[in-house]
């Protein structure tokens, strides 16, 4: 058995470095399926938990464009939730277990949504920084080695590339209007420069899953290598505006032509990551209230399903 098994992950590490597509009737390792279950829920976690701080605007929005525009994307994050869950259930994990992890606190969602949205500036900044930060991350995962979460990627990041766009016209248009707007944006980005930055995950020397799952073409860069391509992209586009980077630190590097920032706060991603940033108790309470809220819902549809499922016995 143990030479059946060597034979099988011989083949499929050959196919892996071919560059082929995982399939999820493929043979594949138990590590691999296990690191896939881990990164799609909690991807499929941060989409629905990232819908609660922008319907925090929705009723405050300043225009009925910006109120449609604004249900739209909360309604495209609850869409990608579902791609993503339907693709870790691929993988023989239930829906129903994957929301369990969450509301029990089992399993992790992306640590950017822990923060309050405090001013409509910051449905600019999410647009602008933590789409951008999204996108970046997952137009690479998007040619991933596993084919059904590849796939619902690539609908996603084209999603993702409008919800940016709605971001940095809102930004453009408060900065547009005077100082006010202006001091506005750049108070919001004093607030979400730094945990925007933590949302590619800590360094690579120290990510308990990034070897293993660049090994395995899951991730085909690593967190520095993204969170560099994001800073070099965003830095000059905040210049362009007239906004100041909040890092005292930030300089350019011509020689490598890249911008160097200071040391995140590794201590502040740790503590939120674990359940104790602004909004952790707040964002699962929400998410427990409603769960409890739909349940009439889910007995609903299963009295049905059973229904169904009866009279196709009674008519056979």
């Amino acid at each position: 058995m143990s030479e059946n098994i060597a034979n099988l992950e011989e083949q499929f590490n050959r196919r892996i470095a071919n560059g082929e597509t995982i399939e999820p009737k493929d043979w594949m390792p138990e590590k691999y399926r296990k690191q896939l279950m881990r990164l799609i829920s909690q991807h499929a976690h941060s989409e629905i938990i990232g819908m609660l701080p922008e319907g925090n605007w929705i009723t405050r929005a300043p225009t009925l464009r910006r109120k449609l525009a604004l249900l739209a994307k909360v309604q495209d994050e609850a869409g990608h939730g579902h791609y993503l869950y339907s693709s870790a259930e691929t993988l023989g994990i239930s829906r129903e277990e994957m929301y369990d992890q969450l509301l029990q606190g089992k399993a992790k969602y992306s640590s950017i949504f822990n923060y309050p949205t405090l001013t409509w500036a910051d449905m600019g900044m999410i647009g602008w920084l933590v789409d951008g930060a999204a996108i970046i991350n997952q137009t690479t995962m998007a040619k991933c080695s596993y084919g059904p979460y590849s796939r619902a990627l690539l609908r996603i990041c084209k999603e993702e590339n409008f919800h940016k766009k709605q971001g940095m016209e809102i930004i453009a248009t408060l900065i547009a209007s005077g100082l006010k707007g202006k001091e506005m944006v750049q108070e919001s980005l004093n607030r979400f420069w730094w945990p925007t930055l933590m949302m590619f995950g800590p360094h690579d020397t120290n990510s308990p899953n990034s070897a293993e799952m660049m090994k395995w073409k899951i991730k085909l860069k690593s967190n520095d290598e993204l969170r560099q391509r994001f800073i070099d992209m965003t830095v000059e586009q905040a210049l362009e505006w007239g906004l100041t980077i909040p890092d005292p630190k930030l300089k350019f590097n011509g020689k490598i032509r890249s911008w160097e920032t200071g040391e995140i706060d590794w201590e502040e991603f740790n503590r939120v990551i674990n359940g104790n940033g602004p909004c952790n108790h707040e964002r699962m309470g929400a998410r427990r209230t409603a769960h409890e809220n739909g349940s009439w819902v889910r007995e609903a549809a299963r009295a049905y399903e059973e229904k169904q499922r009866l009279r196709n016995i009674s008519a056979a």
